[in-house]
């Protein structure tokens, strides 16, 4: 057995008795002179469960729910009316950016102008990160705009 560890034993058999280390991974119980402390003991009162957070409620009135989508169709349509512009021919590209670019100031204009309620899709995040967003996005579209032919 000379490519075997001197450590390693026979290989036959339970491990050698005595004062012998245990073998490597095994888990071996501590050894107390006098026996663990028990676990302390709390006289909490049970604490209640924290409440669940509420779906949002849909918008309170008759036709908010109905208006809500018109900013964001009335955008959605611009955007796809300068898409298709731009799609006839490079000679209409600039005009197509442009009216892409009019659509996404329009969207931040009626961002910053309607409350939450009315704005529907085009509030996402805080009116200021909206507004200051889609008129970065339309004024970067419109210097394109200018800039084709």
């Amino acid at each position: 057995m000379a490519n075997r560890p001197a450590n390693a034993g026979s290989g036959r058999g339970l491990a050698p008795t005595g004062n012998a280390a245990p073998p490597l991974g095994a888990v071996v119980p501590p050894q107390w002179d006098t026996p663990p402390p028990p676990p302390p003991v709390h006289h909490d009162p049970p604490r209640a469960t924290p409440p669940r957070s509420r779906a949002p409620t849909p918008p309170q009135g008759g036709n908010a729910s109905g208006l809500a989508w018109m900013p964001y169709l009335i955008v959605l349509a611009g955007v796809a009316a300068g898409m298709f512009v731009a799609w006839q021919g490079s000679k209409y590209a600039g005009r197509g950016a442009g009216l892409v670019g009019c659509s996404l100031l329009a969207a931040g204009l009626a961002r910053l102008i309607l409350p939450p309620r009315y704005a529907g899709l085009l509030s996402t995040r805080r009116k200021a990160s909206d507004v200051l967003t889609f008129a970065a996005f339309g004024g970067a579209v419109l210097v394109v705009a200018l800039m084709l032919p």
